[in-house]
């Protein structure tokens, strides 16, 4: 782990040649694979920490926001800055003395982003180790100071709107009582956990006016009657289940994206710690970064808009969640159907309607096909590093069709979940794009 991290700054550093050497920090600094790391490392540790996916989407919004506020107070004639922009948010002070913006921008998201994490030694040293190679290619002291003076006030702005999100109010909010009607939620096995953040709605948006603003359609009244149309949704889950192709086994595998996996073995368990599905979308933004040849200012851009749909999305998503209160198919399947039945994948602790999956990943796909166009193919290597393999995408929207059918193929979501999750997350990412002006036109 600590391996990969120290890749992320260092592997794809490179010295300019013929430069002189108290310039050499420049290009390090110029260089988008800087904050590309800085982004990896907030990775590698919201995996280790294990935070849960609505938890790990506001850990990259905020982070990203003060990097980008950053550059957005230094470069006005590039960026717009976010403030009056995003609900109750205002501009920090604009930069003065002897500030690279880069360097204010990296501690901005470091400062950040250490605030929101519980391992903050894995953010600690590959931002060291940054700071140790630019000391060596000759960063001055004084532009050090000046730059990390900056980075820490805008770091503060963003810190004092953030902590007025609600989002401590709601750490102390009692937790969900599962109740007996048989179409509400029950905790799934294997460990039967309690439902994830209940009260999420309650975190104010950034874009969004509300977290009901785009709530999608009811679910189908639920019946066990065998000609229900809910009854055949829940069939289909199970029909799909039993006769999966390698294909189908392959999509659901490859869009797992659960935080934590638990093992059982007899009396023995273990976990297995997985990318969040929005830490899955950072990292196609990285994809797309890279592959574009985008540079820092950009980088940090993208980023920060695909972050803020995550963030929006989720909160959206969980509003409907804890308002439906749907079972999951596994809970049915194996009282009515087959009691042996077991989904593919393990079925997340929250409600089932609408996917999580299909709204925040049509959300971030429908922003980032603003950013770099339609038909942006690419090779999505975002898990390998988790042990699954490489898939092909013509277009960021096709990627999102994916993930969100991946739920019927894993087990744990009904069609009508994946669907209207679907055009939910696609009225968000519209509502970010339509809204959330970021380049200087």
């Amino acid at each position: 782990m600590k391996k990969l991290m120290i890749i992320g700054f260092v592997g794809a550093m490179f010295w300019m040649s013929g430069c002189e050497q108290n310039e050499t920090y420049k290009t390090t600094l110029d260089n988008p694979d800087t904050y590309q790391g800085m982004v990896k490392s907030l990775t590698n540790t919201v995996v280790y920490d294990i935070f849960s996916p609505p938890v790990a989407s506001r850990v990259y919004a905020y982070s990203n926001i003060a990097g980008y506020e950053v550059l957005a107070q230094s470069y006005p004639g590039r960026l717009k800055s976010l403030g009056g922009q995003l609900n109750e948010f205002t501009s920090p002070v604009a930069p003065s003395g002897n500030v690279n913006p880069k360097l204010a921008s990296l501690h901005a998201f470091y400062l950040v982003g250490k605030a929101l994490i519980f391992s903050e030694s894995m953010m600690d040293e590959p931002y060291h180790l940054l700071l140790e190679r630019l000391k060596q290619e000759g960063l001055d002291e004084s532009v050090k100071k000046s730059s990390f003076e900056y980075g820490q006030a805008v770091a503060d702005h963003v810190k004092n709107w953030m902590d007025d999100d609600f989002y401590k109010q709601t750490r102390t909010f009692p937790k969900y009582t599962p109740q007996s009607a048989e179409g509400l939620w029950k905790p799934t096995p294997p460990d039967y956990m309690e439902g994830i953040e209940p009260h999420w709605n309650k975190i104010r948006p950034m874009v969004l006016d509300s977290a009901n603003q785009f709530a999608p359609l009811p679910p189908i009244p639920f019946s066990l009657d065998e000609q229900s149309t809910f009854y055949k949704q829940l069939y289909e889950v199970y029909d799909v289940g039993v006769n999966l192709n390698d294909e189908q086994l392959n999509i659901a595998k490859f869009w797992d994206c659960n935080p934590y996996v638990s093992h059982h073995y007899g009396h023995a368990m273990f976990g297995t710690k997985k990318i969040t599905p929005g830490g899955h979308w950072i990292g196609i933004a990285s994809i797309a970064c890279r592959q574009s040849e985008v540079d820092f200012i950009n980088t940090c851009e993208a980023f920060t808009r695909t972050s803020i749909s995550l963030f929006d999305g989720f909160i959206s998503c969980w509003d409907e969640k804890w308002r439906s209160i749907l079972v999951r198919p596994e809970t049915l399947i194996n009282r009515h159907i087959d009691e042996d039945w077991k989904p593919l994948l393990q079925t997340p602790p929250f409600p089932e309607y609408t996917s999580g999956h299909s709204v925040i990943s049509r959300a971030a796909a429908v922003t980032l096909t603003d950013i770099f166009g339609d038909n942006f193919g690419f090779n999505d290597d975002t898990e390998v590093e988790y042990g699954l393999f490489e898939r092909q995408f013509s277009s960021f929207l096709e990627a999102s069709e994916e993930a969100a059918i991946s739920r019927l193929y894993g087990g744990i979501h009904y069609r009508m979940a994946v669907v209207n999750g679907v055009t939910q997350g696609n009225k968000i990412g519209e509502q970010v794009v339509k809204n959330l002006v970021t380049a200087v036109k």
